[in-house]
């Protein structure tokens, strides 16, 4: 073994065509594959995915064990380099704490693939369904199978959790993973891809670096499963090309995520949570809040409140610890939203010293009752910017909410446990997190998808390792089987039988 993970599979010959009958730990035969970074053309994707499917053909039902050992790998690779991950993604952002990155990225990745590997082996197992008496005497349970060859598109603004998350489910189900990093987070993905390339053979899993072409590329191919994380606008474009190899797809997008603030709130502490949700990773986060419901006499505390959150937690937006925007075109974006607020005569409270340009770094601000045909309340906003909306009882507020396009997640303040439920019920999201923001994505049992606009499917957890399997339906006969007595010809006897099955 190498760096604790599978030995690589390597043979001089290809395999037979005489039928396989796997049992764990038995030998296999695998096409060797040459390691080459990073795969730039469709010609080179297909043959990739072409060796991976013979690999997953080979070994079609990795054994708990193995399962473990490649998430074992998977874990020391990312615990040895965590601090080489930190400067590269510092150093792709143009400044990005590394505080934040340990927390926001290495931890909750390990965090998902201890999780993975404690389990897997109950995941694994078979599950006993019960079988009606006429049917007896047979058993039926489901076997949880990988897939093959799984696809994962990877984002720019958490590379490596958003890498290495799903990675982690999809090894855990027994596939082989390809992965299309993103061209936004060159350094970062260049060392993924080198991590990976070290620590799993080729056919196994491989990281494919390249621009938007290659991206297109990538979710063209006929993979057995596709994850994607990004916009709702890409996200669409996946699922067509998805579409034409009828390719299941999970999509992890976005959207306008609302925090309610309740009127029996502790205003302090919900915008302190709040200015926390928004401004870490200066606001690129798919579930950062993306606009505030706030009871209307209630508005202008609420501004001091954040005022001194911002001043107590961010109080320098020049500092190593707020993060940069990731590109000049996202920063030019940003500016666009405020400017053509500030055009429409609404009311912008930005928060601190305004940074150099050149930083890419842009001070907090709320937006005081914008118009809704704003772009920054049409567009996912993906920045500091904070819009802040007054309402006149929470019947309007979820009115507003349930008009929107459904969100990834919603985030509730108050201490009400029938406005709790009021708002679970009435609402849909992606998911909920009450008296907080962001949580919930780290609770290692709780799975994480969007619904509607924000995405379809979900992973972490078990559900991530649903998603990358087929949950197979069997149907066991036994020596002796009741229902063959209702085959024709039919007799007095399946009449009888008619009045006991169906009454």
């Amino acid at each position: 073994m190498s760096n604790g993970c599978i030995p690589r599979h390597r043979a001089p010959t290809q395999p037979d065509n005489s039928l396989l009958i796997y049992t764990p730990g038995m030998p296999v035969t695998i096409p060797s594959l040459p390691v080459e970074r990073p795969v730039s053309d469709s010609g080179s994707l297909i043959d990739l995915l072409a060796r991976q499917r013979a690999a997953f053909a080979a070994r079609p039902y990795p054994p708990a064990d193995e399962r473990r050992a490649n998430l074992t790998a998977l874990l020391e690779v990312v615990l040895s380099r965590r601090d080489a991950l930190a400067e590269a993604i510092d150093s792709d952002f143009g400044g990005r704490s590394k505080h934040e990155v340990m927390f926001s990225e290495i931890y909750v990745s390990v965090n998902n693939i201890r999780h993975a590997r404690r389990h897997v082996k109950r995941w694994m197992a078979r599950r006993r369904r019960p079988v009606g008496w006429p049917m007896q005497i047979a058993r039926a349970f489901i076997l949880p199978q990988p897939l093959g060859v799984a696809g994962i598109i990877a984002p720019w603004n958490y590379p490596v959790f958003l890498t290495i998350g799903p990675l982690a489910a999809a090894l855990a189900a027994g596939n082989r993973v390809m992965l299309k990093l993103s061209e936004h987070t060159p350094r970062t993905s260049a060392l993924l891809a080198k991590m990976l390339a070290e620590t799993f053979s080729p056919d196994h899993v491989t990281a494919i670096q390249g621009d938007s072409s290659v991206g297109r590329s990538f979710a063209s191919l006929p993979f057995d499963h596709l994850l994607f994380t990004g916009s709702t606008a890409v996200g669409r474009e996946v699922m067509r090309a998805a579409s034409e190899n009828l390719t299941p797809v999970t999509l992890e997008l976005g959207g306008k995520s609302p925090a309610i603030i309740a009127p029996d709130a502790d205003l302090d502490r919900a915008a302190a949570d709040i200015v926390y949700g928004k401004l870490l990773n200066a606001g690129q986060t798919c579930i950062a809040p993306d606009y505030v419901l706030v009871p209307a006499g209630a508005l202008r505390p609420f501004v001091e409140c954040v005022r001194k959150a911002i001043e107590k937690h961010y109080p320098d937006p020049a500092s190593a610890e707020y993060t940069s925007i990731i590109s000049d075109r996202q920063y030019q974006r940003l500016m666009s939203y405020l400017d053509e607020a500030r055009n429409r005569g609404t009311e912008i409270v930005p928060f601190g010293t305004v940074p150099p340009a050149a930083s890419r770094k842009i001070s907090p601000a709320l937006v005081l009752d914008p118009p809704d045909s704003l772009s920054l309340m049409r567009e996912e906003i993906f920045g500091p910017i904070l819009p802040v909306k007054p309402y006149s009882s929470i019947e309007q507020a979820i009115a507003y909410i349930n008009e929107q396009p459904r969100p990834l997640a919603l985030y509730l303040f108050t201490k009400d446990t029938r406005l709790i439920d009021t708002i679970l019920i009435r609402t849909t999201s992606g998911g909920v997190c009450v008296n907080d923001t962001l949580l919930h994505v780290a609770v290692e049992d709780l799975p994480f998808g969007g619904v509607g606009a924000s995405g379809m499917g979900r992973y972490h957890a078990l559900e991530g390792f649903e998603t990358f399997s087929q949950l197979k339906p069997v149907f066991e006969r036994g020596w002796f089987g009741l229902g063959r007595t209702l085959r024709p010809p039919y007799t007095r006897m399946h009449e009888w039988m008619e009045r006991i099955l169906i009454r």
